[in-house]
């Protein structure tokens, strides 16, 4: 190449042609369509930048050894595109439009950077994920699924998938499942987000939530514009009495196993629960997040099955296979189907067929049973393992709620506390927890966890080996000297 100049008014510099040779020596078919690429690239990462001159045409092909009429074809694609300019008489520039692309994409997925033991409750064991179960079902599926399948779907989910789902879930949570009235979701997180859309296009402007409960929730409802109103917990599940006195006509509940507080509903507090909606002319929104999971008996069923009317009922795969599947479901009443499944039309024209169908075909040959029984036999055992650890190294500790679900509520005695300085040295010793109070509402009505000296954590077991199980709560206990 004849001596180019640096500067950016100048011919670009031989560095930047560097990113070129390549693409000159690729295949003969390949060349032209490799060499623009090149260029984009020389152009995007500022190695070309705004104002250099480029090399003529038939420079440019004599130092490359390609064809002139290849480097005429980019120069003017590339041109036509935004990346270059030209003028007859003037030679070719780089526009001035193009910035430098971002050097590499971020991850910004949830994680617990630089812990030994990580007991944030919310995450399955996602090593136990069926893979070659999985894979014999989207082969299977890949194999039969006719090609119109590949087009855009009802917006409310395949039907072969909401069948097998409404089948699912009404023998194994008790719910009344029409397959009309059952739309496929990108999990907990859509759903509520549905609900929180037509909640406001009816006019309502505020919802209740648990308190404490999921901060989930308040934030998936902010973003539909609807405001999150925090209901205090007793005993038995929501005060109804502060229910009524909130004036919201809808409230998300968790009352088969209540987030974080670990407690189910009473059947008196169900039924209350009911009244109200009844009396309101109002809904429930039941998060069934972990309802599969009760280890000391059959877990009680949904609330949706006592009034489906009033209750829009929502779940998914989050626990039993993995999160990042994105894959739920929500039933909703009659009259809430149609506005519904409007929303989700204009979201996203639907689920991933291929996903769809994948899932259809492993709940219809049992594999999903199948892996809801090992789950629930891997985390019996470590939650048996978690309660066993604390009493080892917390004399006096109280495990309560339910046995059920992937976490528990662990209460330490007060000489352990007070709780920020037990969280402090618990972090130094590479232990990641959450005390209950991270999950009181922050307009709310708190805990008693964490007042005083007394220290309640909210403990997730499911995605820990028993051993790791035992070694965490070790170093927990040696950091506060226990």
């Amino acid at each position: 190449m004849t001596s180019p100049e640096s500067s950016p008014e100048g011919q670009a510099g031989s560095s930047a042609w560097e990113l070129l040779l390549p693409a000159a020596s690729a295949p003969a078919r390949a060349r032209g369509r490799s060499l623009q690429e090149a260029l984009r690239e020389a152009v995007r990462s500022g190695r070309l930048a705004p104002g250099t001159r480029l090399p003529s045409s038939r420079d440019l092909a004599a130092d490359l050894g390609v064809s002139r009429g290849l480097v005429t074809e980019a120069y003017e694609q590339l041109t036509a595109e935004g990346y270059l300019r030209s003028g007859r008489g003037a030679g070719t520039w780089v526009g001035a439009a193009v910035r430098a692309a971002r050097p590499r994409a971020r991850d910004l997925a949830p994680r617990s950077p630089g812990t030994r033991v990580d007991f944030v409750p919310g995450t399955p064991d996602l090593s136990l994920f069926p893979r070659s179960a999985w894979a014999a079902a989207q082969r299977g599926v890949l194999g039969e699924l006719p090609h119109r399948e590949l087009g855009y779907p009802d917006p409310r989910g395949l039907p072969a998938l909401r069948t097998a789902l409404a089948e699912l879930l009404q023998r194994r949570r008790g719910v009344v499942a029409d397959p009309e009235r059952l739309v496929v979701v990108s999990g907990v997180a859509q759903a509520m987000a549905l609900l929180g859309l037509v909640l406001r296009a009816r006019g309502l402007r505020t919802v209740g939530v648990e308190d404490p409960g999921s901060p989930q929730h308040g934030a998936l409802y902010a973003s539909a514009g609807v405001t999150a109103v925090p209901v205090p917990l007793d005993g038995e599940g929501l005060a109804v009495g502060a229910l009524r006195a909130s004036g919201v006509r809808a409230v998300v509940a968790t009352p088969s196993h209540q987030f974080p507080t670990g407690i189910a509903y009473s059947a008196r507090r169900r039924a209350e629960l009911l009244d109200w909606a009844r009396a309101v002319d109002g809904i429930v929104l039941e998060d069934d997040y972990d309802g599969d999971f009760r280890y000391d008996r059959a877990p009680v069923g949904a609330l949706q099955g006592l009034d489906p009317e009033h209750v829009a009922y929502t779940g998914s795969v989050s626990k039993s296979l993995a999160p990042g599947l994105r894959l739920g479901w929500l039933l909703v009443p009659e009259s809430w189907a149609e506005e519904v499944v409007e929303r989700k039309r204009t979201m996203d024209l639907g689920h991933p067929a291929l996903d769809q169908a994948l899932f259809a075909r492993f709940v219809e040959r049992g594999d999903y049973d199948r892996q809801l029984r090992r789950c629930q036999r891997a985390y019996r055992e470590r939650r048996d393992a978690l309660v066993a650890a604390l009493a080892e190294h917390f004399p006096g500790a109280q495990v309560s709620g339910i046995a059920a679900g992937l976490h528990v509520i662990a209460s330490l005695p007060g000489r352990y506390g007070p709780q920020e300085r037990l969280l402090a040295s618990v972090a130094r010793a590479g232990v990641a927890v959450r005390p209950l109070t991270a999950y009181a509402h922050p307009e709310g009505f708190g805990t008693d966890g964490g007042t005083g000296k007394e220290v309640r954590l909210v403990l997730g077991y499911a995605h820990v080996p028993p051993a790791r199980i035992n070694e965490g709560v070790r170093l927990m206990a040696q950091a506060v000297g226990g």
